[in-house]
């Protein structure tokens, strides 16, 4: 369907507002409430929420515009949004304008349970977690059904009383008189707030609300290869309803802890390994770090310092299955601040001997290490 701006039918130089106003006249033709269900206005919804939910974002935006899809790395856009998410975006920028009675010409049914609020909770793992995959279980303040009244919000899990202002419909009519008439408009009733029902024998462990507040344990299975800036949606996990609603979702933030022998760039990790002299000048087998574990590696005789050795394989593996990234070693060649005596007498021997440097190493001297990491990853 295009790139961002075509799926919002926006030019590349649109303003907030013109975005806003875009995605909610494209988003309510596809909205499912008005395509009775269809697979394909599902599809082109979320497509047009995905594309606002970045070009709204002014980071987003300028990484977007930069980069591409690929900038955004499982934000809005990549692994973790979908059509749910669509219609959670939808609810809180425009679902308070006016209430969904104006958008979709409909109202809310009366007694019609209501949905508990989405929780957010933030799991710290190790870069080992993140290579293998884990399954964790938290424990997570949420708001239970009340096991005194079984979320009825009355006392011995009674049925609540039909409201007498309204008789159980849950609106009210009010009537205003003006200079140019008199006008009728039908609205929520006041007293039981559009329910169509009152508590009157209140059960006292929740107040009548049908929640009380508990700790449960939850599980959250995370795939391998995730990062910090992918999310994990726990579907009706989260608070319950008022009144016997339904719950709500938990949103699972995934923490990535630095590991401080690895800069991670996507898949591929990156080491840095000090080697001496020597060792450059003519070759060794030489040990590694991984994440897990370690390896050794052949450093090839005249390796120069800001060289790039691959290890295949010893990256991360793709969070969709797509095999694993490699870990990219760069050698550093360490030079001693301080010598013995042997050691200066030997370097001195050394300096008589050798050859002037070149003004370029192999052609190599200008290009800098994520030149060489590209190379490398062919």
């Amino acid at each position: 369907m295009g790139d961002y701006y075509e799926r919002l039918g926006l030019s590349r130089d649109a303003g907030p507002e013109e975005i806003k106003r875009a995605y909610r006249k494209v988003a309510l033709k596809y909205h499912p409430d008005r395509n009775e269900g269809s697979k394909e206005a599902e599809a082109r919804f979320k497509e047009v929420t995905e594309a606002y939910e970045v070009l709204r974002d002014p980071n987003k935006r300028e990484r977007y515009d930069r980069y591409g899809v690929e900038g955004l790395r499982g934000r809005a856009g990549g692994a973790g949004f979908d059509f749910s998410d669509a219609l959670s975006v939808f609810m809180r920028d425009f679902g308070g304008f006016g209430g969904l009675e104006d958008l979709f010409g409909g109202r809310r049914r009366r007694n019609e349970p209501v949905q508990g609020k989405r929780l957010q909770i933030t799991l710290p793992l190790t870069l080992s977690e993140v290579r293998s995959g884990v399954t964790k279980t938290v424990q997570v303040a949420v708001l239970d059904h009340c096991s005194s009244c079984r979320g009825t919000g009355v006392r011995d899990g009674g049925r609540p009383s039909a409201c007498p202002s309204c008789r159980g419909s849950g609106q009210e009519r009010r009537v205003e008189r003006s200079v140019f008439g008199q006008f009728v408009s039908v609205g929520p009733c006041s007293r039981c707030r559009g329910q169509g029902s009152v508590i009157t024998d209140q059960c006292r462990a929740c107040h009548s609300e049908g929640r009380t507040r508990k700790t449960r344990k939850v599980k959250v299975r995370v795939p391998a290869g995730v990062s910090a800036e992918n999310f994990i949606t726990l579907r009706g996990d989260g608070n319950a309803g008022p009144r016997g609603g339904p719950r709500g979702d938990i949103v699972v933030l995934l923490d990535v802890k630095e590991d401080p022998r690895f800069r991670r760039d996507g898949n591929d990790l990156v080491t840095e390994l000090p080697i001496t002299f020597s060792q450059a000048a003519l070759g060794a087998r030489v040990k590694v770090p991984t994440v897990d574990a370690e390896t050794e590696i052949d450093v090839p005789p005249g390796t120069q310092s800001g060289a790039v050795i691959p290890v295949l394989g010893e990256g991360l593996p793709d969070v969709h299955g797509r095999g694993h990234g490699d870990l990219h070693v760069r050698v550093a060649v360490w030079v001693p601040s301080h010598l013995t005596p042997e050691q200066e007498k030997a370097i001195r021997a050394l300096g008589d001997l050798e050859d002037a440097a070149p003004a370029e190493i192999d052609g190599d001297a200008s290009r800098g290490f994520w030149s060489r990491v590209k190379e490398a990853l062919g």
